[in-house]
């Protein structure tokens, strides 16, 4: 649970985060939009060449449990090596928003391996009535291919083996809300797609 605090809860602030580490192909983005969201915070998240880059706008008391949360609380694939922090002047964005990626990355950026089907994923699998039945590829931002797909970095659709498959119009929708685990998630398709 996040307890925000109240002093200098009035004072808006901009920050910039460079998160690096393994914080691409593991749900990081949506996991950082959900928390900026919960937050009531403004700005964006994009996969940079670095890592990621968050820019978060609002109460300075609130970006500090913000950035705290952004280390304890990622998604268990990730690992954060390490946070850059700038100071930048608020520009009084009405949202917080998943950019499109950087085009390239630099050396050393790191997409983790192929994971494990998760217990979600698995349950979809196993359930006759899950249109995701018996798909042998079923994946979420928690789990599926990832360093096997890859094309280029930094980690979108459009630079892995998936880029020629378009998604359904419910996958499309799965990837487009921000409360579905398969929100952002590069590889899903389903049987349809």
């Amino acid at each position: 649970m996040i307890e925000l605090p109240i002093n200098g809860a009035l004072e808006v602030v901009r920050v910039r985060l460079t998160v690096c580490g393994i914080v691409q192909g593991v749900g990081f983005r949506p996991f950082v939009f959900r928390l900026a969201q919960s937050l009531g915070l403004m700005g964006h998240v994009f996969n940079a060449g670095d890592g990621v880059r968050i820019e978060v706008e609002g109460p300075a008391a609130v970006i500090e449990t913000f950035a705290k949360a952004i280390s304890a609380d990622a998604p268990a694939n990730a690992r954060i090596d390490m946070i850059r922090r700038e100071s930048l002047e608020p520009e009084w964005e009405a949202e917080f928003w998943i950019l499109e990626s950087e085009p390239a990355a630099l050396p050393g950026l790191v997409v983790p391996p192929d994971l494990a089907t998760c217990p979600s994923c698995v349950a979809e699998l196993l359930n006759r009535n899950d249109r995701r039945h018996r798909y042998p590829p079923i994946n979420c931002t928690a789990c599926g291919p990832r360093f096997s797909i890859l094309e280029a970095l930094p980690y979108d659709r459009q630079r892995t083996t998936m880029r020629s498959f378009a998604m359904c119009s419910e996958c499309g929708s799965e990837y487009q809300e921000p409360g579905d685990r398969r929100f952002h998630a590069e590889p899903i398709a389903c049987p349809q797609c």
